[in-house]
């Protein structure tokens, strides 16, 4: 009799708002007979359950997930592709890929990003292979390069500045004679034969160097959806075609503006390209920061491996200078280690045996013995380069309304630039006046009412840009992630950029977040009937079984005082009250008022000293031995070094601030005077976090939430804005829309300012862009401007975005208290 494979599914689970939910969810299946393993992700909203098909089927696994209260929908094996994408040249190719992508069945959402010329692709693996996903990319007239190994040599942004510097240098190095012999034959001597010689010499920069576009142009006419390439087409095209009636006919020679165009929209490309390249620095520093090779010990001594060879468990030897190849833990030796590249912190730190290092930072002095603990995907650079790339994927709200005009964009230019060919046949009285009007150095009325209006037609083409419209958003937030990856501030969605600039409170967790997460006792107060020793032997004895950061505290502190702990029976951790047990066969009991109150242990006489040891910002825990009051142990947890001068920035910044904490109202409001927060809610459970997120939603409407990104998870997805602080290698945290790399509450405030530039940024490359084919198109369109000037106008309307973006790096961002401090 064959036994089936363990199988395993993924389900996507609605209904669940904290993380108990996903515990008793947990459970449930865990439950079920012939579930094998069960795990549940609340910030993923994803359940992993591996399971014998033959003991239970994939419905009965539905129904248990709906008898627990919740809904749950086989998510299939949900992969992220993110594919860069050759051949794209306008928002418009953008789209043309992203709407080809979407209706494919299988994929369950695609984002196209035009300036980074990347596709996000999130697909069901079981409904479409990536063979037809880049099918689907190449018959949509784009084109995916083969995987390479990632390195200068093989770098996207080099190859296309070269093939776009190629093609410049040859569209140029025809057009330049072109150009010459024009003002020979104009002002100096009439040349012999000069129709022939510059209609045989424009067409290698109109044909040649001008052939990719042309493609473009023909894919994108074969899928009716006209992009920039179709405007420069036409652009360059007709008045080189209609030069071939001057042989017969009198007409004005076409070919020197149809050169010029071209000449003006490569040399544009090439620009865009080389300024695109620097936005996008972020992800290709990243992947020069790690490691090729690790020197692993083994039986036989050291040995040098490929990095993709390293397994965790792995030992690694590394002396000074070195890079660390992968996260792990220090297994022997101490050393200080650079770790600029992950935290933006320029000192190094120091890092001794069983302290974790982040793979890609460089050991400075001794050497280390590092066991590896997580590899490939899994380390802190890969997580890192991930969360940029999702960032740069990202869609800012105002940009959806870019992106729907950009849509009809190009078929109202064309629109409008034929209109304008007929108005000028209808018109040409008015037309004429206007310009003369006007009278700008290059106008000429003089010629013939077709030429003219054929100007014009052509001018509408080529000065239209809604490449400038395209970039306003995705080159902003590329560098903007960027300097946020070098300072330790991760952006994981774009979304949180312009929300955060409507936040008028941040609202903070205490222990970890404006405290440093290592509390400490700091009183001892024993009663009559017990003595220091079995207080702490006690109350150390149940807390040991314990994994809260306060309950540990004590079992430290009664080590050090060498008492001997004892074996617990009977522990429960009851939530925002203690916990309780038997220790030695009594009862014992740690924790606040509400766990003694529970149990009937009168305190009323100790309410004095415990209201003092609150007043001084401690937490007081409560102890009983068998129903009676035993004493006091109070824990303090210090205050962040930064915590006063970053909640006092944060307020001159014009946000309000709050505390959000499990202590009592006391210890809160002893906290909240001490840093100068304005609000204080205290005595709030875990679960009561998202309530009272909400509530401050309800009052100050956009809010933002700093935490741990573990126990405040619900609260951190509740916030508009959630930023996590992380800590070593644990960055990935699902529910926060920021990530801070380091443990300070500097990244607050570099995140914030960050965010707020990077929409400013954004706001005046929309401005720009709306203004200038505001003003551009309809000036064409009254034969105010030549071609050849809207050509160039129209590439610098483009670049001008991208350098716009790029001054991002000169924005400060860090904190005004650290610039003084180091003033």
């Amino acid at each position: 009799m064959t036994v089936a494979a363990p199988k395993q599914v993924v389900f996507n689970i609605e209904g669940m708002s904290c993380t108990s939910c996903a515990q008793s969810l947990e459970k449930a299946l865990q439950r079920e007979e012939g579930v094998q393993k069960a795990r549940v992700n609340f910030a993923a909203e994803k359940a992993y359950v591996d399971y014998d098909p033959d003991q239970v089927s994939m419905e009965r696994l539905q129904e248990v997930i709906a008898e627990a209260g919740y809904r749950g929908r086989v998510g299939g094996n949900r992969e992220e592709l993110n594919q860069k994408i050759e051949g794209m040249t306008c928002t418009a190719c953008a789209q043309a890929v992203e709407k080809s992508l979407q209706g494919k069945p299988g994929i369950e959402s695609a984002r196209v990003n035009f300036a980074s010329e990347t596709a996000r692709v999130v697909f069901d693996s079981a409904q479409i292979g990536l063979e037809e996903i880049i099918k689907t990319i190449r018959e949509a007239g784009y084109e995916v390069p083969e995987k390479e190994e990632k390195g200068l040599e093989s770098d996207p942004d080099l190859k296309n500045m070269a093939r776009a510097a190629r093609r410049m240098w040859l569209a140029a190095g025809f057009a330049i004679p072109i150009m010459v012999l024009m003002m020979v034959h104009m002002f100096i001597t009439p040349i012999p034969y000069y129709f022939p010689i510059i209609f045989t010499l424009g067409f290698v920069p109109v044909f040649v160097a001008g052939w990719e576009t042309h493609l473009h142009t023909i894919r994108a006419v074969r899928n009716l959806r006209p992009n920039m390439d179709t405007l420069v087409s036409l652009g360059s095209i007709v008045p080189y075609s209609l030069n071939v009636l001057a042989f017969w006919m009198p007409l004005s020679s076409f070919v020197e503006m149809a050169a010029s165009i071209m000449t003006f929209h490569l040399v544009g490309r090439f620009l865009e390209a080389k300024a695109k390249g620097k936005a996008s620095q972020a992800i290709k520093k990243l992947l020069q920061m790690g490691a090729k090779t690790a020197r692993v010990l083994t039986e036989e001594g050291e040995q040098e491996v490929a990095i993709e060879e390293l397994d965790t468990g792995d030992i690694m030897v590394i002396r000074p200078g070195e890079k660390i190849p992968t996260d792990g833990v220090v297994h022997r030796g101490s050393s200080t280690v650079d770790e600029s590249m992950a935290t933006g912190e320029s000192l190094p730190v120091e890092r001794g045996e069983g302290q974790e290092v982040i793979g890609g930072t460089i050991n400075k002095q001794g050497i280390l013995q590092v066991r590896a603990t997580k590899v490939g995907k899994d380390t802190f650079l890969s997580q890192v380069i991930k969360m940029v790339e999702e960032a740069q994927g990202s869609r800012v709200p105002i940009q959806e309304f870019a992106d729907r005009v950009t849509g009809f964009f190009v078929p109202g230019v064309l629109v409008l630039a034929f209109g304008a060919f007929i108005s000028w046949n209808l018109f040409p009285e008015f037309h004429v006046a206007f310009v003369e009007f006007f009278n700008f150095p290059w106008s000429n009325t003089d010629l013939p009412i077709f030429s003219l209006a054929l100007l014009a037609m052509i001018a509408v083409f080529v000065i239209s840009c809604p490449c400038a419209l395209g970039l306003a958003t995705p080159t902003a937030i590329m560098v903007g992630s960027g300097i946020g990856a070098e300072k330790g501030v991760l952006i994981r969605r774009g979304e949180a950029i312009q929300t955060i600039k409507e936040a008028r409170m941040i609202a903070f967790d205490k222990t970890g977040t404006l405290t440093r997460g290592k509390p400490e006792v700091t009183d001892i107060l024993e009663t009559n009937y017990n003595s220091r020793e079995e207080l702490l032997m006690f109350a150390g004895s149940l807390e040991n079984a314990s994994e809260h950061p306060l309950g540990l505290a004590i079992v430290d502190r009664a080590r050090a005082e060498g008492v001997e702990l004892r074996e617990t029976e009977q522990f429960e951790a009851l939530t925002g009250r203690g916990v309780i047990g038997k220790v030695s066969g009594k009862e014992i009991l740690v924790g606040n008022r509400l766990l003694l109150k529970d149990n009937e242990v009168l305190f009323a006489e100790e309410e004095d000293k415990i209201a003092r040891l609150e007043d001084e910002g401690k937490t007081a825990m409560l102890i009983a031995i068998e129903g009676k009051f035993a004493g006091i142990v109070a824990v303090a947890d210090t205050l962040k070094e930064e915590a006063l001068g970053a909640i006092s920035e944060l307020e001159k910044m014009g946000l309000s601030t709050a505390l959000i904490s499990g202590d009592n109202r006391r210890t809160a409001d002893a906290i909240a005077s001490q840093l100068g927060i304005s609000r204080v809610l205290a005595e709030v459970l875990p679960e009561g976090k998202v309530e009272e997120i909400k509530r401050l939603q309800e009052e100050y409407g956009t809010v933002v939430m700093v935490g741990d990104g573990i126990n405040d998870a619900p609260a951190l997805k509740q916030a508009n804005v959630g930023i996590a602080i992380g800590t070593g290698t644990d960055i990935a945290i699902e529910a926060a829309d920021i990530t801070l790399v380091r443990g300070d509450l500097d990244g607050v405030i570099r995140g914030i300012k960050l965010a707020r530039a990077t929409f400013n940024k954004i706001r005046q490359n929309y401005f720009w862009a709306w203004f200038y084919n505001g003003v551009a198109i309809p000036a064409a369109f009254l034969g105010l401007i030549h071609p050849i000037i809207g050509a160039a106008a129209m590439a610098a309307s483009s670049l001008n975005v991208v350098l716009n973006s790029l001054r991002l790096r000169r924005v400060p961002i860090d904190p005004a208290y650290r610039r003084t401090r180091e003033v």
